[in-house]
């Protein structure tokens, strides 16, 4: 009887635990993400389940969420469904995988006789690992995305494409402090302030950092209206952040309806491998100028967007494990997220004031910052900023322009990143 009672404490998560420091210490980090998320409200609708999924993972024992599935950048099908740790560790030596932490605790499973069976965030990982949940939530985001104020002034579009320089400069820092490309390019994409753009890259070049790429962007992306402000009064004078804009003119139907298949022909073209996300981006958007499929675009907007966020927070947050992100890269992912972000702010700005050399209309700089793809976030951010200067300033419709264009040129610049790495 004491054997037994002895055998079922020994095999509870609280007795792993308390072998584990490091787990305990992402459990308080999980959390922290929780009280950013419920009391600071900081982009609860990921970050919440987020951190559940890191909780979750890191309740030992709970075999929810098994990363050796996925070792090596692969899909171990075969291992899915009582799995040969053994045949794994094999495997994964035959792969070249740098991680003999994780292969010498596969062979002491096989040695115990314990098999590997997949738990429920392993099936709810698929829809990441393959690239599936942000090009749906690409989807619901096109359909909630007006491109009026972008047709209405294409100019804004040079905004956008200046904000994604935070992007490519930080690939550039990243390499420099021995990340690998694929690592560089995932850190890199946390500029375009995107999200669903981040985990898709990640998910495909480095998965291992999806967790603390995840965490960074989507605390980056809350953090907006603190990070943008000082950078955008520091680029611009008062009289700069002043200037009325001339009111935009009105978009019709047809162009509207014309766009969203245009750029997807373009896209698809010039840089196939983003044309997942544009696609779908582009879809959505088609939904909901066209008027013809009401009840799909309502559907996408709510229903698909609502379910899709819970799987894909839950399996990013999955990620998560202290093997992953206790570590000194994922310090540099943090401040090079921020650089990154900071980057693409100053780049939208300061395009603003050079195209102001040469315009009869001026245009406020404070709108360049919206170049990165928060939306509506950042354009948000613009308009606060501008009324501060002069109160009878309306900046909101002309900053969702490089606001917009933000988001087609963060999915380009994914695709780019993916294609050269």
């Amino acid at each position: 009887m004491i054997d037994a009672i002895t055998n079922f404490l020994q095999q509870t998560g609280f007795s792993m635990l308390a072998n584990s420091w490091q787990s305990l210490i992402m459990i308080a980090i999980a959390c922290v993400l929780f009280f950013l998320a419920i009391v600071k409200k900081f982009e609860p609708l990921l970050l919440l389940p987020i951190a559940f999924g890191m909780l979750l993972t890191n309740l030992l024992g709970s075999d929810v969420f098994h990363e050796v599935l996925f070792a090596g950048g692969r899909i171990h099908w075969d291992m899915f469904f009582h799995g040969d740790p053994a045949v794994l560790a094999d495997r994964l030596v035959s792969l070249q995988v740098d991680n003999p932490a994780l292969i010498e605790s596969l062979k002491a499973m096989a040695a115990s006789g314990a098999e590997i069976s997949a738990g429920l965030v392993d099936f709810l990982y698929l829809g990441v690992k393959l690239g599936i949940y942000p090009c749906l939530i690409f989807v619901g985001v096109g359909a909630m995305t007006d491109f009026g104020p972008l047709l209405a002034n294409p100019k804004s579009l040079l905004l956008g494409a200046a904000a994604q320089l935070g992007i490519f400069a930080t690939y550039f820092g990243a390499r420099l402090l021995d990340f690998t490309p694929a690592q560089a390019a995932s850190t890199g994409i946390i500029g375009g302030a995107d999200g669903p753009t981040a985990i898709f890259v990640t998910g495909k070049l480095a998965p291992e950092l999806l967790g603390p790429i995840a965490v960074a962007a989507y605390s980056y992306m809350a953090l907006v209206p603190v990070i943008q402000p000082p950078i955008m009064k520091a680029l611009t004078t008062k009289k700069e952040r002043a200037i009325v804009m001339k009111e935009l003119r009105t978009v019709s139907k047809t162009e509207k309806i014309v766009f969203p298949i245009v750029v997807t022909i373009f896209v698809a073209l010039l840089v196939p491998s983003a044309a997942p996300l544009v696609g779908c981006l582009m879809l959505g958007n088609l939904m909901r100028e066209s008027g013809v499929v009401d009840r799909l675009t309502k559907t996408v907007q709510n229903e698909l967007m609502n379910i899709v966020t819970v799987f894909l927070g839950i399996s990013v947050g999955a990620t998560a494990t202290f093997t992953t992100f206790l570590n000194t890269q994922t310090l540099f992912i943090i401040v090079l997220g921020v650089v990154a972000f900071g980057m693409g702010t100053a780049g939208g700005v300061l395009l603003a004031k050079f195209m102001n050399l040469f315009t009869k209309n001026k245009i406020n700089p404070l709108i360049g910052s919206a170049g990165v793809s928060a939306v509506p976030m950042a354009a948000r951010v613009s308009q606060m900023v501008g009324q501060k200067e002069n109160p009878s300033n309306f900046l909101l419709m002309h900053a969702m322009g490089p606001n917009v264009a933000g988001v087609i040129g963060s999915a380009i610049a994914a695709g780019v990143l993916i294609a050269c790495s």
